[in-house]
């Protein structure tokens, strides 16, 4: 410890009077001292210091050996790592950006928002990328960067960030089967996707995730025949409920107060008339959402409507089975209703309609009966 104090002081001298050779030597001396070694945070801080001087003076080839030695040191200085990470030569920044542990978010996402589209392509490869990283590289990267980071099982990714790929997505099918392959996609953007895909990339994607495809076609086609089998033919208290909600809607008085009030009085028929003519689709797939166990299509028709969290409730009470939802099951539903966005819900509903609208071209929606509430 005492041989590193000696010299770590003597080496502002090697810095301001020493050769070229002279600097290089010291450089590698201080870097093997450093990671041979146990010191304090302090200790570490002035390493950096030092060894940041004498990176200055060096050619890039040496600095580019420096970052890869340092790259996967976990006791690297966090002063140099920066430093070399802002690097304009991507042979010295690129092993620091793509592999070491030293660099948090904030760092990560000034470098994608100031540095060239290498630095960002050695960024979507980390083993790990936070959501507010992965945000800047799907906006800001080109297509390498999107393609690269949407293949990365170790990048996780916002709904923004989801949405923004299948924007780009668009014509390049080797991106939209990337993302259609990620298990962590939600399965409302997942149905997004699918209906913007080549044939052949819904091809390839329904090959490698038959069950996304299937709870997507369970959950807004063949709704019709499910229901009517259950439930029969509609009841008549179904066509007075759709006289009353139809003539209020024509008035212009059917809004989130009204079905605040039909949903916390428990009248599902209203309910699901009211929610069809909002969201512009069948009452059939209205009451599915409703009642499924699954609640994200649910959240997302009343997100994108824009209703406040207490009309989200008394939805979700309204469809849960005997009108009973656990206070934990309650804050992670609070939880995922938060996390969506207006814009993207309604973009989702758009989807949906599209749906409707091919399924009906040639036959109108059949209503069935709702399950008796209590």
């Amino acid at each position: 410890m005492n041989h590193a104090k000696s010299f770590l002081r003597d080496l502002d001298d090697a810095v301001s009077r020493g050769t070229a050779d002279s600097r290089t030597r010291a450089l590698w001396h201080a870097t093997d001292l450093l990671i041979a070694g146990r010191y304090s945070d302090d200790e570490i801080w002035t390493f950096g210091e030092v060894i940041g001087l004498l990176a200055d003076a060096i050619e890039v080839a040496a600095r580019a050996q420096l970052a890869r030695r340092l790259a996967r040191f976990d006791n690297a200085p966090a002063n140099i790592i920066h430093k070399l990470a802002f690097d304009d030569s991507i042979d010295v920044a690129g092993p620091v950006l793509q592999e070491s542990e030293q660099l948090e978010a904030y760092a990560l996402i000034a470098n994608a928002c100031t540095k060239s589209q290498t630095h960002l392509l050695a960024i979507s490869k980390r083993k790990s990328i936070e959501e507010t990283v992965t945000d800047v590289l799907v906006t800001r990267g080109n297509q390498e960067v999107v393609n690269s980071v949407a293949s990365n099982n170790g990048a996780r990714f916002s709904d923004f960030g989801f949405l923004h790929m299948i924007k780009r997505a668009e014509g390049d099918s080797i991106l939209a089967e990337q993302i259609g392959l990620r298990k962590d996609i939600p399965r409302h953007l997942f149905q997004q996707l699918i209906a913007k895909a080549s044939d052949d990339v819904k091809k390839r994607i329904e090959r490698e995730r038959p069950d996304m495809v299937e709870q997507i076609q369970t959950s807004v086609t063949d709704v019709t025949g499910a229901l009517h089998s259950k439930f029969g033919p509609a009841s008549r208290s179904y066509y007075v409920a759709k006289r009353l909600v139809t003539t209020q809607h024509q008035h212009g008085n059917l809004n989130e107060n009204s079905i605040f009030d039909y949903a916390r009085s428990h009248k599902l028929d209203e309910v699901t008339i009211g929610l069809s003519l909002l969201c512009a689709l069948p009452s059939d797939v209205i009451e599915r959402a409703l009642l499924d166990k699954n609640r994200e299509m649910i959240l997302v028709l009343i997100k994108a409507l824009d209703f406040s969290w207490a009309t989200t409730m008394a939805l979700l009470f309204l469809g849960a089975k005997d009108h009973r939802i656990t206070a934990q099951e309650l804050r992670d539903l609070e939880s995922e209703f938060g996390r969506l966005n207006v814009e993207t819900s309604r973009s989702v509903l758009k989807l949906y309609q599209t749906r409707k609208n091919a399924a009906g071209a040639d036959s109108a929606p059949t209503r069935q009966a709702p399950l008796p509430v209590h």
